[in-house]
């Protein structure tokens, strides 16, 4: 039986050397990556990814929830027909120590091909956390994910504010994301509602 220290996916993505001869890449960011940039690049630009949709299906119990209460967090799932659209990152290789440990629980290294607006495309790396680890959580009904993100909080803060700064930063892209936006919508009206209480 899996525990949720299987989750820990260090050791795992610091073998994949797909990457290993470029002195440069492009890292695709859709969640947290995207308003929380705490490694050095060489240039950003938005991107879009297709074949992928961005779901709160990943479980967080080491920065926005804890083992014993979990918070959700996104990862990709294939999904025929879709469009993810984030933020790419031009980076050296070194900034893997930081970026491995920064999204150890439950995602590996992909690679993907990252659209830019002209039409230009080029080779991404991008984390994803899928169904076969120990922290996947799946799908749930809007109303139970708004939920557990609302009353979810560990080491990196409240998940509510997780969820809240993922909309913005989307919002700031002109991106569209109907899944983000109606937890969002539902997250402040729980927000509303025990304000009155």
């Amino acid at each position: 039986m899996s525990t949720l220290m299987d989750a820990d996916t260090i050791a795992r993505n610091r073998a994949m050397n797909y990457f290993a001869s470029h002195e440069r890449l492009w890292l695709f960011g859709y969640g947290s990556l995207i308003y929380k940039v705490d490694f050095p690049f060489l240039q950003r630009r938005p991107a879009i990814i297709r074949g992928w949709a961005r779901r709160f299906w990943q479980g967080s119990h080491d920065h926005r929830g804890t083992p014993a209460a979990p918070g959700r967090v996104v990862t990709l799932v294939e999904s025929a027909g879709a469009v993810c659209q984030g933020m790419a990152f031009e980076i050296t290789p070194a900034v893997f120590e930081h970026l491995d440990h920064r999204e150890k629980n439950g995602y590996l290294r992909v690679v993907v091909d990252a659209e830019f607006e002209g039409g230009a495309r080029e080779e991404a790396l991008v984390y994803i956390a899928g169904p076969d680890n120990p922290a996947y959580l799946g799908p749930a009904s809007e109303v139970e994910i708004a939920a557990q993100i609302d009353r979810a909080v560990g080491p990196s803060g409240p998940n509510r504010e997780y969820l809240l700064h993922l909309a913005d930063a989307l919002r700031d892209l002109g991106a569209e994301d109907a899944h983000v936006f109606e937890l969002e919508r539902a997250v402040r009206r729980q927000g509303n509602r025990a304000l009155f209480r």
